[in-house]
């Protein structure tokens, strides 16, 4: 109890030092339990490793830092405000409207090229984006139900939690404050701080062929987290995009489809699909946006504030 919110005056600087400090000594562990599994490691220890690692480093420092920052740790995070089921429902339908529309700008974002003098960067980062590719599909080549709902809570929903707590829970209340200094304003919303958070939750994944798509879905779980005051919103979206690939991946393998064909939807014979998810998505996110609005000030006029 003493520790609760000592911290809380404390400089952004002084708390960023607390968050990493508090990352690495996590991380310690983390990496120490790795040593337990035989070499070279199966699929079964490198999802055991990821458990471990994606909590370690994403799920508790942002709990460990929030009580030592504030005296409500779990209001400061954001997670004490629930909404209505519509809320809740309309967010999982943005993000599925949204499927082809992230397939597309993923696909423009892969004709990305570097200029000669950068060949070495270039060949880096595609030989990366592949290693990820290959572990990824190693991950997701499950066909029982049970291996499913493994996938489920190890790339959708740990994720999904440990990775909002990081960047919408914990890094956009510390790049807030630095806004604030810098007299960064716009509209009440934190502009620079979201589109930080975004970049660095992007970065973290290093997975560059996919940047721009992931940049942007970053700062669209930012403006949600501020719009609706509650970080569950942008943790069900972030939920919805992950489990969507893990369930279709399942599917295709079952059903014996193309993969290729599935992440293809929304571009090359399917191009108006992606330019047409795209024109819903925006206008869904500005009625989104519109009606949170709406419905938190109507909140502050029924309380008297």
């Amino acid at each position: 109890m003493l520790l609760r919110g000592k911290y809380e005056q404390s400089h952004v600087v002084v708390k960023v030092f607390q968050w990493l400090g508090c990352v690495f000594l996590l991380s310690i562990p983390a990496m120490g339990s790795l040593f337990v599994f035989e070499r070279p490691l199966c699929v079964s220890a490198l999802k055991w490793a990821q458990f471990i690692q994606t909590t370690a480093i994403f799920l508790l420092p942002p709990l460990c830092v929030a009580y030592l920052w504030a005296q409500e740790p779990m209001k400061w995070l954001k997670v004490s405000k629930s909404h209505s089921l519509n809320v809740y429902g309309a967010a999982i339908l943005l993000m599925m409207v949204a499927l082809p529309a992230i397939n597309l700008l993923g696909h423009l974002n892969q004709q990305m090229t570097l200029p000669a003098f950068l060949e070495p960067l270039e060949q880096w980062m595609k030989t990366s984006e592949e290693n990820a590719k290959v572990l990824t599909e190693q991950f997701l080549n499950v066909t029982t139900f049970g291996g499913l709902m493994i996938n489920i809570l190890l790339m959708a929903l740990l994720p999904a939690v440990g990775e909002e707590l990081t960047f919408r829970g914990v890094l956009i209340n510390l790049f807030r404050v630095k806004g604030k200094r810098l007299k960064v304003k716009g509209e009440g919303v934190p502009h620079l701080a979201i589109w930080c958070s975004a970049i660095l939750f992007s970065a973290i994944h290093m997975q560059f062929y996919g940047f721009v798509p992931r940049m942007l879905m970053g700062a669209l779980f930012g403006y949600m987290l501020v719009w609706t005051g509650s970080l569950w919103i942008p943790i069900l979206m972030h939920f919805t995009n992950n489990a969507m690939a893990v369930i279709l991946y399942f599917v295709a393998l079952r059903e014996g489809w193309d993969m290729e064909q599935v992440d293809a939807i929304g571009t090359n014979d399917t191009l108006w699909l992606g330019i047409v998810s795209m024109v819903i998505t925006t206008v869904g996110i500005y009625a989104f946006r519109r009606s949170t609005t709406m419905s938190n000030a109507s909140s502050r006029i029924s309380s008297g504030n």
